[in-house]
């Protein structure tokens, strides 16, 4: 008895299988801060404020990291209301444009929290 052909995609997903690194080498620490109930911080939340540094945008940061808008500005807001002063400053759009910067106290909270996931490593 012969077996079916296998489609390409198939093939490809054996492939992948077969060429992808064993789990244990693929394992990163994700650390995540927590303040109350809250995730204040963690992987996704720092890309983002990086993301942000870089572009001054929140749209264009989300658009970097893959998420959409709205989950950037939920990530943004609890980050805002976890830490005593704001990580992001925001303009409202217009004539002049809009806009997002990182505060100091945002860029502290990731040089920070990427010390230690150094450490953890």
């Amino acid at each position: 008895m012969s077996r079916p052909a296998e489609s390409d995609r198939t093939k490809a997903v054996r492939a992948k299988r077969k060429s992808a690194a064993p789990a244990a080498a693929r394992r990163q620490p994700q650390l995540r801060v927590m303040l109350r109930a809250v995730i204040a911080m963690g992987p996704g939340k720092a890309a983002l404020l990086e993301a942000i540094d870089r572009s001054g945008s929140i749209s264009a940061a989300a658009r970097e990291l893959g998420m959409s808008y709205r989950r950037a500005w939920l990530l943004l807001d609890t980050m805002n209301q976890s830490f005593r002063s704001p990580v992001i400053d925001t303009a409202t759009g217009g004539s002049g444009g809009g806009g997002a910067h990182v505060t100091d106290m945002g860029r502290d909270i990731v040089r920070r929290y990427r010390e230690m996931v150094a450490e953890a490593i």
